[in-house]
């Protein structure tokens, strides 16, 4: 059983929605904040899908607080999602983030807790996730690390946090030319990545909230506590979800596992080669810095070749 607040981000996909909600009612939270979208214009399908997903997540069986923030109309993830989590927010000082296609291993939860009450109080800390895509490589010295990811697949947060989200990003302009951001984004290619991400989000052209709440946790030097194994899996991918819409993905349907008893790092400080291994395998970096149809010609034949090419 969870001590801690849950958000649970609801929408139309009543099959995903029976899978996680069931790990909900094991957990039995004592406190459960519902968001839930509306059905989308010249979507026939919406309105009764909507229905059943809220008839589902009306069957809290136990002693439970239960607040909910369901939408009329199709609000839009970026927009739903944020402003449900405003909502949440302005009544409880913490709460898990859990969306109705991620279903969570029952240590996602004591995890969460225990992290939730460690670092109340440390600003250096911003986020608790449950995701680890290092493919099975242990960082550091402690059941978890810090990343400057955070990974949104269930994860925690405090009100403190959340305050700082800025939807439009308003900082970027002047940030992306800064001295910070280069420090912070070392690796050109990741740095060109996320720029134009960011440029993307900061144009309108991104139906986000995750995007800006990762810039607004950069922004603001924030780090996320990663468990070193994966303790939530995405059932979402498919022709259905928004952004993940390959069910071919190496990080879809991950396994989940035991993280048994807690160990806390020594210190607190972002992983450097976690954080790259991140973004060379899930974000593509491999791909974009040695594309598909690129040829590497060793040093010694190219400089052969260029003496050939001199003498002739």
């Amino acid at each position: 059983m969870t001590d801690s607040p849950v958000a649970y981000i609801a929408f139309n996909r009543p099959q995903h929605t029976e899978k996680t909600f069931a790990v909900l009612r094991e957990q039995r939270p004592s406190q459960l904040f519902i968001i839930a979208d509306g059905p989308r214009p010249g979507h026939p399908t919406d309105a009764e899908r909507c229905a059943a997903v809220r008839e589902i997540v009306e069957q809290v069986d136990w002693p439970c607080e239960v607040h909910r923030h369901y939408a009329d109309s199709n609000m839009g993830l970026k927009q739903r999602v944020s402003s449900g989590l405003d909502w949440v927010f302005s009544q409880v000082e913490r709460a898990i983030v859990l969306e109705d296609d991620c279903v969570a291993h029952p240590d996602f939860f004591r995890f969460c807790d225990a992290l939730l009450d460690k670092y109340a109080d440390d600003d250096r800390v911003s986020v608790i996730t449950g995701n680890n895509f290092q493919n099975g490589h242990w960082r550091g010295d402690g059941s978890y690390y810090f990343s400057k990811y955070n990974h949104c697949w269930g994860w925690a947060t405090w009100r403190r946090e959340w305050l700082k989200y800025e939807g439009s990003i308003p900082f970027w302009d002047k940030w992306k030319v800064s001295e910070d951001w280069a420090q912070k984004t070392p690796d050109r290619v990741e740095r060109r990545y996320w720029g134009r991400i960011f440029d993307g989000v900061r144009a309108g052209k991104f139906d986000s909230w995750a995007y800006p709440w990762t810039a607004s946790l950069w922004y603001r030097g924030g780090l996320t506590a990663t468990p070193n194994v994966n303790l939530v899996s995405n059932i979402g991918f498919g022709k259905e979800s928004t952004h993940t819409g390959s069910r071919s993905s190496p990080v879809a349907e991950l396994p989940t596992s035991e993280i048994g008893t807690l160990s806390h790092p020594s210190e607190v400080g972002q992983d450097l080669v976690a954080d790259q291994h991140v973004f060379e395998f899930n974000f593509g970096g491999r791909n974009q810095r040695f594309p598909k149809n690129l040829i590497i010609i060793p040093r010694r034949l190219a400089r052969w070749c260029f003496l050939r090419l001199k003498l002739s």
